[in-house]
């Protein structure tokens, strides 16, 4: 049986230096907009709402949306940092960042991070979730844990994942994320609305969702 750690590392290594060159035209032009029917549009509106000048980004992936609501911000950047199980996600992000200076951090999100310094104003947790093994009540749980203990008291967590069950999958949707729970790429078929709610509930005095198409939105 494979533990969570080897399954995030097999998730974690589908992102080289060549897929990785491929992900913002696959994922947050094509895929978002014809599959899974969450509009990247809907992710940057969460950053322009969220992002603050004290920032650390779980799972940056390429650093895109990143990387294009930073200069947004009406001061300058006081601190951004970068932290991934994946070193060539971390080297495209940073690459990608490079402008504001990125702090870079390898670690595992399902294990406790050590990550130095103050805590962070804002959060973000974008496409991960549905990644990484288990179930969602309990790997969303422990990832929020170990986030949270490095979130300011009034900071903010947001992001956003697939869901896999209870809700509208769009047809176009269901034979992809079929193939990609058989790869071990995705681990989401049992990942449900109700399992997402309960985990933010039981950690966040607040919180907010919203579905567009097999997306959730926190």
């Amino acid at each position: 049986m494979m533990t969570g750690r080897h399954h995030s590392e097999r998730s974690a290594s589908v992102y080289t230096k060549r897929t990785l060159a491929l992900y913002d035209r696959w994922v947050l032009g094509f895929s978002n907009r014809y599959v899974w029917r969450c509009q990247t549009e809907h992710l940057l509106e969460l950053y322009r709402r969220h992002l603050t000048d004290n920032h650390l980004e779980a799972g940056p992936g390429t650093g895109r949306l990143l990387a294009d609501t930073l200069p947004q911000l009406p001061g300058p950047v006081r601190r951004c940092a970068l932290v991934d199980l994946n070193p060539d996600c971390l080297d495209h992000a940073s690459a990608e960042l490079a402008a504001h200076g990125p702090e870079r951090h390898l670690a595992d999100l399902l294990q406790p991070l050590e990550l130095p310094g103050p805590r962070f104003a804002s959060i973000a947790l974008n496409y991960v979730l549905h990644c990484l093994p288990g179930p969602l009540e309990e790997k969303s749980g422990n990832v929020f844990d170990h986030l949270r203990d490095h979130l300011e008291d009034d900071g903010v967590l947001f992001g956003s994942t697939l869901l896999g069950k209870d809700i509208q999958i769009p047809l176009a949707a269901r034979p992809l994320m079929a193939a990609y729970n058989r790869m071990g790429v995705f681990d989401n078929g049992e990942d449900s609305l109700g399992g997402l709610m309960e985990s933010l509930s039981q950690r966040f005095r607040t919180f907010h969702v919203e579905v567009h198409g097999c997306g959730v939105l926190f």
